[in-house]
């Protein structure tokens, strides 16, 4: 057995201080990296939780689009002269203001007209 003198009391020597700087520094990194991914794993949830909206708020509107596609459109109005262009002309004015024509084929529909 080899004596080394009396055991040291009070601060640790230069080496546990380094251990335990280590330790710390161990802990503190691990734990950082331990919130940045619960962070990114978060954000990626509600990154595809947004993609998922998009994707149905899309097919809800490409559904409406079929839907309003497979409509049957407006009949043409027959060719009139004088007071009867005028009152095909509000009925076609009071189509596109009710939403069934739109300002497109309300002005076709009113061209139509007047060319007849």
């Amino acid at each position: 057995m080899v004596f080394r003198g009396p055991r040291r009391m009070g601060r640790p020597g230069l080496l546990g201080t380094v251990a335990r700087t280590a330790v710390i520094t161990g802990t503190a990194r691990a734990t950082s990296n331990a919130m940045n991914r619960r962070a990114a794993n978060k954000q990626a949830e509600e990154q595809e939780r947004i993609d998922q909206a998009a994707q149905q708020q899309y097919a809800e509107q490409q559904a409406a689009q079929q839907q309003y596609a497979q409509q049957a459109p407006p009949p043409p109005p027959a060719p009139a002269g004088g007071d009867d262009l005028v009152s095909r002309i509000q009925e076609l004015a009071r189509l596109k203001d009710a939403g069934v024509l739109t300002d497109d084929e309300f002005a076709a529909a009113k061209a139509k007209l007047l060319e007849s």
